[in-house]
């Protein structure tokens, strides 16, 4: 390159730099639709990183730049991920002004042709072209880091204020249904609560989960403690298989859903009810079960040592049988009760005759010495049943496990 030929370009182009920064500016604001107005980058700030940048530019034609200057992109970057610019804006105005930068070099030399001129402006055309790569690859650097620490810092805001839903304490005089609005509940919809044991210590069981959800136009907040990942999702009722689905998709632990409910005052109890019907899943069985929305059942979940209590003394009879006929007897009473009382569809689901079933039935009547006819002896039946369902692992008696039964989603 020579020396003094491109001290002449750079020595001509400096008086003429405000101009073209202005122009710089003009044309962003023309061809970018996002600096059009100030709702994201203040134009006192565009024009501004326009003339630091530009000034970089020419300073490293002169062979001039300064620590400055080789800062001003990572502050450029740093600051648009911060506003929220999208990085392919930001990298067109670099384009905009290299190219314009360019324009005006060119018709210099067209206009005051001398010898080896062009010659000089090859010679320009490749550090231009260098140097500009170079200051965008600084500034997506600089770009990408700060939206890695935006991001850290957004999902742990999240995940506190998941905890502050869960817990039900209030943060700041802000209570649940602010909590809510910040993460994007649905504040007139309905909600559910997940939780799902961690593969390992504050490992995530349900590793991208909350971008499947999202895909799928459900909105969901986690929270990940050493021992569990759990997740306030806002859904709508046809939402909710879709869900289920997804989480089945990716579940490697167990995994239990709450039943759904609307105001986020509930988000506690909803929680504990997720982590029961988690509870009621075989241990190392990666399954993910929907807790049954029966009254009865969320009554019973919030004392389940009573509910074993009671499911002991009104079934202990069958739970002392051997292991075979035990179980048969506890199949068919919730097959029965889960179909209404109707002996007929019972023997369906279990495909065998309705004798059979009735002949089961006068069994249990004799060991637990209730009647079926009996609305009091049905209702301690039925409550017997579902704490089982609840616990279907729970040990009684010294017997082994009660073998889990059909459960409602």
């Amino acid at each position: 390159m020579k020396d003094a030929a491109l001290a002449e370009l750079v020595t001509w182009v400096e008086p003429r730099l405000p101009r073209l920064i202005d122009d710089v500016y003009a044309a962003t604001c023309d061809r970018i639709a996002l600096y059009r107005d100030e709702k994201m980058v203040p134009r006192d700030d565009l024009h501004r990183s326009i003339a630091v940048n530009m000034r970089f530019l020419v300073n490293a034609l002169a062979g001039t730049e300064t620590h400055d200057d080789l800062a001003a992109p990572h502050e450029t970057g740093s600051r648009r991920a911060h506003q929220g610019a999208p990085l392919p804006e930001v990298l067109q105005v670099y384009r905009i002004g290299c190219s314009m930068l360019w324009d005006l070099l060119v018709n210099h030399a067209r206009l005051h042709a001398k010898p080896g001129a062009m010659d000089t402006l090859v010679d320009v055309a490749s550090l231009l072209w260098q140097v500009t790569d170079e200051h965008a690859m600084l500034l997506t650097e600089a770009y990408r880091a700060a939206s890695a620490e935006l991001l850290v810092a957004q999902q742990r805001r999240r995940s506190a204020l998941a905890e502050a839903l869960f817990t039900g304490q209030r943060v700041f005089d802000a209570g649940p249904w602010e909590a809510g609005k910040l993460l994007g509940l649905s504040l007139d919809g309905k909600l559910a609560v997940v939780a799902a044991e961690t593969r390992g210590l504050a490992e995530e069981s349900l590793v991208g989960i909350e971008k499947r959800l999202t895909r799928l136009g459900i909105v969901s907040a986690w929270q990940l403690t050493p021992t569990l990942q759990a997740g306030v999702v806002s859904l709508r009722d046809e939402q909710r298989e879709p869900m289920l689905a997804a989480l089945r998709e990716v579940t490697v632990t167990r995994a239990g859903v709450s039943p759904l409910y609307r105001s986020l005052v509930d988000t506690p109890r909803a929680l504990h009810l997720a982590r029961t019907a988690l509870a009621g899943i075989p241990p190392g069985k990666p399954d993910v079960r929907a807790f049954n929305p029966s009254p009865l059942a969320a009554f019973l979940a919030y004392d389940p040592d009573e509910g074993g209590r009671l499911a002991e003394e009104v079934l202990g009879a069958i739970l002392d049988q051997p292991a075979e006929e035990r179980d048969l007897l506890l199949e068919t009473l919730h097959a029965y009760l889960s179909h209404g009382g109707s002996t007929e569809r019972a023997a369906q689901s279990l495909h065998c005759h309705a004798n059979t079933v009735r002949y089961r039935l006068r069994r249990i009547r004799e060991l637990t010495g209730r009647s079926m006819t009996d609305p009091r002896a049905i209702a301690e039946l039925v409550t017997a049943a579902q704490a089982l369902t609840l616990n279907p692992t729970r040990r009684t008696r010294g017997s082994s496990p009660v073998p889990e039964q059909p459960r409602g989603e």
